[in-house]
């Protein structure tokens, strides 16, 4: 007679999502074609640096209402330090492209169940953040007039490229601030990387990448303090509005992949 209590079944693994690396390129192409759309509205241009000086006294008195109007002094205590302000410099122009990559590479390759939920959040982050650059142009701390005493460090000490450069100009949004995609997208590779890390110190690791983005985009002068609030809040809608969307594509997509597979079983139960 078998002693002992019985196992509960092996959990299912979770259903992997059909993925085509193709369409997840067309899907950055869309949103590049929105942002380039979004700049050329409400960007660099001149009709827009009043408007973008305007809305930055707003947020500097709504932070000095706070106490939070903080940039000049936290930026003061790295300025005497070229190594440390050059390689955030250099952290700002090329940490936010290469860390998300990175961690959305990783989720198509190695955890593909839990892409489309992350794919929507970064997607519906963006659009939410694109519509704030429209609507609400902001002039970075480093922009402002010399009399707030925020140095521009990229113009100061320098680093591996620039605003001002031939491509950047061409394809950088200098007045898109509110909110900061730098501290939502650093968020985001956070929340996609840690459940991925087994070790403490792994975890910990990761969780230190925003914290240190938050520190370079005050340091640099390219964000104000609110603006890391907004990227928060964005990151959050965002993360909302891809559950409910995710969930939608999930429910429509599995009546299609049932009935494949019970076709076999019914051939089956038909031979002798």
């Amino acid at each position: 007679m078998a002693t002992g209590t019985l196992e509960p079944p092996p959990a299912p693994s979770p259903p992997k999502p059909r993925l085509r690396w193709w369409r997840e390129v067309l899907y950055i192409l869309a949103f590049y074609v929105a942002y380039t759309a979004v700049r050329d509205l409400r960007g660099n241009r001149p009709v827009s640096r009043a408007q973008a000086f305007t809305n930055a006294k707003r947020i500097v008195d709504l932070e000095r209402l706070f106490g939070l109007f903080q940039e000049h002094r936290i930026q003061s205590w790295f300025l005497h330090s070229h190594l440390v302000v050059r390689t955030l410099d250099d952290f700002y122009g090329t940490a936010h492209f290469v860390i998300t990559l990175v961690a959305l590479v990783y989720l198509f390759r190695r955890q593909s169940w839990r892409y489309p939920l992350w794919r929507n959040t970064l997607a519906i982050t963006t659009g939410l953040a694109l519509i704030g650059f429209a609507l609400f142009p902001l002039m970075p701390p480093r922009l402002l007039p010399s009399s707030f005493h925020i140095a521009d460090t990229l113009r100061t000490v320098g680093g591996l490229w620039s605003f001002d450069s031939g491509p950047m100009s061409k394809v950088s949004n200098q007045y898109a601030a509110m909110p900061s995609l730098h501290f939502a997208w650093a968020l985001w590779s956070a929340a996609v990387l840690a459940p991925a890390v087994r070790h403490l110190a792994t975890k910990i690791l990761v969780w230190c990448y925003p914290a240190v983005t938050l520190l370079c985009i005050v340091v640099t002068g390219n964000h104000y303090i609110f603006d890391a609030l907004g990227g928060a809040i964005t990151l959050a809608a965002g993360y909302g509005g891809a559950r409910l969307l995710t969930r939608t594509t999930d429910h429509r997509r599995r009546p299609r992949e049932r009935e494949p597979a019970s076709t076999p079983t019914v051939a089956r139960s038909r031979q002798p």
